[in-house]
């Protein structure tokens, strides 16, 4: 397998006026591609500011950081910009679906960005939702669905790119037990299909259903 992700001596440090807050510190992280892994550590463990770094949305203090063996650091703002849109999927608790839009304009919204035009767009956001199981609901507003439904849809906008990298923030913390097995289901079909998954959650029964379970605590692996 191929390392697709590598962090090396990581450091994250806030600051508030004279104050200053290590939120990561010396994190050394492997992530090959493929892999399905969990981050699990509590709430202030630092694994919210990891997975920031992770997906381009925020740099480190100090540290490198490779992906794809290209050291981050070194992109400028438009290199982040289309790996956020084209290499990583991104998946939230909260759903982030624009209440306005339908879903499949909100699966479809990514590539919007990368100039594809409307018919390719929209024919390609209902292939996905149809194979998510939400073909009867491509009119409907993220409002008209459940908990289960928008995740599914979210994941949906998630994929909708072929990004290599599916990255979930506590993707089940916002779902009844049901919707929450029937969303981690999905991960570990879309593992077995070959992306690499990385889960970011506090749930333990959620990190268990991974195949490697990484613990961050007081912005320190373990």
């Amino acid at each position: 397998m191929n390392k697709l992700i590598e962090l090396n001596n990581i450091y994250k440090t806030y600051h508030t006026g004279k104050i200053a807050f290590e939120a990561l510190k010396n994190i050394d992280l492997i992530i090959e591609a493929g892999e399905y892994a969990a981050i699990l550590g509590p709430s202030g463990s630092g694994k919210s500011t990891l997975m920031h770094i992770l997906g381009c949305l925020s740099t480190p203090t100090a540290g490198s950081y490779l992906l794809d063996n290209k050291e981050v650091s070194k992109f400028s703002r438009n290199e982040l910009a289309k790996v956020r849109n084209q290499k990583i999927g991104f998946v939230f608790q909260s759903f982030n679906l624009v209440p306005q839009l339908n879903i499949v304009d909100n699966v479809s919204l990514p590539l919007v960005y990368r100039s594809i035009g409307l018919i390719q767009r929209t024919k390609r956001a209902k292939e996905i939702l149809a194979q998510l199981g939400l073909d009867t609901h491509f009119a409907h507003k993220p409002g008209e669905l459940s908990g289960g439904q928008q995740q599914r849809a979210a994941i949906a906008r998630a994929l909708v790119t072929e990004p290599d990298i599916i990255l979930a923030d506590e993707p089940t913390g916002n779902l009844d037990t049901q919707s929450g097995a029937e969303v981690i289901k999905l991960f570990e079909t879309l593992s077995a299909s070959g992306k690499t998954i990385i889960i970011i959650t506090h749930d333990h029964s959620v990190a268990e259903r991974a195949r490697r379970i990484i613990k961050i605590r007081d912005g320190k692996i373990e």
